[in-house]
């Protein structure tokens, strides 16, 4: 049973699980378990039968995946709510998924991952400040009421950017991880597009349910490095905004592959996709400084250390991987959990990802690169292989503990 945000609800500042309609779900299985997950691509869907590996080889070595597990069915059990409309529905007027607590929902479980900490992420500490916002608006708005949409819009704006001083990080490659995780951005007001258009997007819902706004309202999310997300009257929107609206779907996928860019082991230029560059890591073709990087990042997985993004993190990445898949919004995601799979010596399973994304790709007209259509053959050749080897077995225990100096 989902818990609410807010235990005590005053009339008329209601909690905004008011908003959001829980159908009633079954107990999701542990991220451990073996998922029947639904992926599609355009027109394809398949069910999968596919095992996600990462909690039960973090367990194997002795890491204790309690919390991370927690983190990752609250995730599973919110985004099962997602229909197909769901999906394309804006983040301004969603019902079904509680983006707010998803989105903690995926910074728990990589704060576990990172910290080894023994007590979770207080992810209804953080939903709590994140109703306290709407909340603290009201004083600013009796000076709105009875304005115009634009100057209540940019009374909100304001409210926003300039009062609590909310702004966008300044772009880095890789990217900062904090601001893609809703916890950190509220807590030092910096971050990323994404989570300031939902910060902005749960304000906009709250003080709607409220009837503060009663008109309808878009979110205007900027595709430059610079800009920031805007409110504006839908009625007054324009056929080129529609590329500027952001879905439920799109918002989780968008942070979700940032996230993966940013821990991706295989750190590549802009010439390079995430998976080329791990391909030609694991095919002994890339640069010195690419092959340090990917010596680097199984040093961190072995140890369990966290210092750097430069290098990536293995976990995290693999974590990122995995609730792409249970999103199911691109097949691509498969293709790079395996070579990440292929990378921790998961051979069986990387070879039956690849073939199922082999396969999606050949019966639903995928779009196709060369390079990377090279890469995966020479990949699924070499795991053919090592599988038919007498003496090949699956990774020890202690794949994740080796001491072994990265040099």
């Amino acid at each position: 049973m989902l818990r609410t945000r807010m235990d005590k609800v005053a009339s008329p500042w209601i909690s905004r699980t008011s908003i959001l309609s829980h159908p009633s779900l079954p107990t999701p299985s542990s991220s451990s378990s073996r998922f029947r997950v639904f992926c599609k691509s355009h027109l394809v869907a398949k069910d999968l039968n596919l095992k996600l590996v990462l909690h039960d080889a973090l367990d194997s070595c002795g890491t204790d995946t309690t919390h991370a597990r927690a983190a990752r069915d609250g995730y599973s059990a919110q985004i099962q709510n997602m229909s197909d409309i769901e999906r394309e529905t804006s983040i301004c007027i969603n019902r079904c998924v509680d983006l707010g607590k998803t989105a903690l929902y995926i910074a728990a479980e990589d704060d576990s991952l990172i910290s080894h900490s023994s007590v979770p992420l207080p992810i209804d500490a953080f939903l709590e400040r994140l109703d306290d916002l709407t909340t603290d608006y009201c004083p600013h708005y009796s000076s709105s009421i009875g304005s115009s949409p634009e100057t209540l819009l940019d009374s909100i704006e304001k409210y926003l950017y300039n009062i609590k001083g909310f702004r966008r990080t300044i772009s880095s490659h890789p990217p900062a991880p904090n601001a893609f995780y809703l916890h950190s951005v509220l807590t030092q007001r910096c971050g990323s597009a994404v989570i300031l258009a939902l910060i902005y997007s749960e304000v906009l819902k709250m003080l709607r349910l409220w009837g503060v706004i009663d008109f309808d309202v878009e979110i205007y999310y900027p595709h430059d490095p610079l800009g920031l997300p805007r409110a504006y009257d839908k009625k007054k929107s324009k056929e080129s905004d529609q590329q500027h609206i952001m879905t439920s779907e799109s918002l989780l996928v968008e942070i979700l592959r940032n996230l993966k860019e940013t821990y991706w082991p295989f750190q590549h230029g802009n010439s390079k996709s995430l998976f080329l560059g791990a391909a030609d890591a694991a095919d002994c073709t890339d640069s010195g400084f690419h092959c340090a990087s990917a010596k680097a990042a199984q040093h961190r997985l072995n140890r369990g250390v966290w210092t750097s993004v430069l290098f990536g993190d293995m976990r995290c990445a693999l974590s990122a991987c995995e609730r792409l898949i249970l999103l199911r919004s691109n097949w691509d995601d498969l293709r790079d959990y395996a070579v990440l799979l292929y990378h921790c010596g998961y051979y069986e399973d990387a070879l039956q990802c690849f073939k199922l994304y082999k396969e999606a790709k050949q019966t639903s007209g995928l779009s196709t690169n060369a390079a990377e259509d090279d890469a995966l053959d020479k990949l699924i050749f070499r795991l053919s292989l090592i599988l038919t080897e007498e003496g090949w077995r699956r990774p020890s225990r202690n794949f994740l503990h080796r001491n072994s100096e990265p040099w």
